[in-house]
C-alpha cells in the first residue's frame, strides 16, 4: 500500500483514552502522532503498554492555529455531524490525517473547519476515542490494502479452485 496515515486529537482531556488511542495507532502502524490543544502532557498517557511514545514521533499543537501536516496530506476529521459521510461509503485518501475529538466534546470549529473530509462511524451513539480510531483504522486497512472482495459464504477465504485436470497417455487395453 502506498501513502501513509497519522492519527491525532483534538483538546483530549482523559489520560486512558490518549494511551489508548496511541497504542491503536502504533498497532496500525501510523507514520506520527499528534495532539492539538490537549488538556494533558503525553508523559500522563496510561494504558499504552506497547510504549509507542518512543516508536512513532508525537507532535503536539497548543492550538489549532500552529497545527500543521506535511504538504499533500489531507485532514480527516471524524465527528458526528450532519453532512458527515458514512464510513463504509468513505474512501480514504493515500496521504491522511485522522483527528478525534475529546471525550464529551466535539471537534473544535477551528480544527472541523480545517477538515477537507469529515466522517462518521455509523452507530446509534457516539463511542469511546480509542474504539473510534480502531474502527476507523480498520476500515482503511481493509478498504486500502488490497484485501479484494469477501467471500459470499460465510467464513475464511473461498475455496482454492482445483487445478486444471492433466490428460494423460491413452490407456491401451489388450483384448485376450
Amino acid at each position: 500500500m502506498r501513502g501513509y496515515f497519522a492519527v491525532g486529537v483534538d483538546g483530549i482531556s482523559k489520560p486512558m483514552n490518549l494511551g489508548n488511542l496511541l497504542r491503536i495507532a502504533h498497532a496500525f502502524d501510523a507514520s506520527f502522532f499528534f495532539s492539538i490543544a490537549p488538556q494533558l502532557k503525553l508523559a500522563d498517557a496510561q494504558s499504552d503498554t506497547a510504549r509507542s511514545d518512543g516508536a512513532l514521533p508525537v507532535y503536539a499543537f497548543r492550538s489549532a492555529a500552529e497545527f500543521r501536516l506535511p504538504v499533500g496530506c489531507r485532514l480527516v476529521g471524524v465527528e458526528i455531524t450532519d453532512d458527515a459521510v458514512e464510513l463504509p461509503l468513505f474512501r480514504h485518501p493515500q496521504r491522511a490525517a485522522y483527528v478525534f475529538g475529546a471525550e464529551r466534546m466535539s471537534l473544535s470549529p477551528e480544527v472541523l473547519a480545517a477538515c477537507e473530509f469529515v466522517v462518521k462511524i455509523p452507530t446509534r451513539f457516539s463511542i469511546n476515542v480509542g474504539m473510534a480510531g480502531a474502527i476507523v483504522l480498520y476500515d482503511r486497512l481493509i478498504s486500502l490494502s488490497g484485501y479484494g472482495e469477501r467471500p459470499l459464504a460465510p467464513g475464511g477465504a473461498p475455496p482454492e479452485i482445483p487445478p486444471q485436470h492433466q490428460w494423460g497417455a491413452p490407456i491401451v487395453r489388450t483384448r485376450k
